[in-house]
């Protein structure tokens, strides 16, 4: 029996990372909004957008280390600065929702923290400056 490797490209991996940066961003806002408009604990779609939150957290994780392997990085090599960077931008994505729910007075300082995260992380990703 004949195994062949089936290869995922360098374009999938980079549509899936941006698949789950959107899922991402997209649940954030979504809770700050909820957030601002001084929605409680038991709304409605919490669960949705919790979902939402944690599936785009780990698709970009999977599709981010595709992208580097295609990039030529190997698990036995320590991932340059840049990548390092975008992994603690993505555990600071990760820990935002428990904060907007604990803390929802936080909202309004932390729509503008999200939008200065992920613009230097698209920075980081495009210029990879270290």
């Amino acid at each position: 029996m004949v195994y062949t490797r089936v290869m995922i490209s360098y374009q999938v991996y980079k549509v899936l990372h941006l698949a789950g940066v959107f899922m991402v961003v997209m649940s954030l806002g979504a809770m700050v909004l909820h957030a601002v408009n001084g929605g409680g604990k038991n709304h409605p779609f919490r669960k949705q957008m919790a979902s939402t939150h944690g599936l785009g957290l780990l698709l970009s994780l999977v599709a981010g280390f595709g992208l580097l392997a295609r990039l030529g990085f190997v698990h036995n090599q320590w991932p340059p600065g840049w990548a390092l960077t975008k992994m603690g931008i993505w555990i600071v994505f990760g820990g935002l929702s428990s904060v907007l729910l604990r803390k929802p007075k936080l909202a309004k300082p932390l729509w503008l923290g999200i939008i200065v995260l992920f613009t230097s992380a698209a920075y980081l990703a495009n210029y990879k400056p270290f």
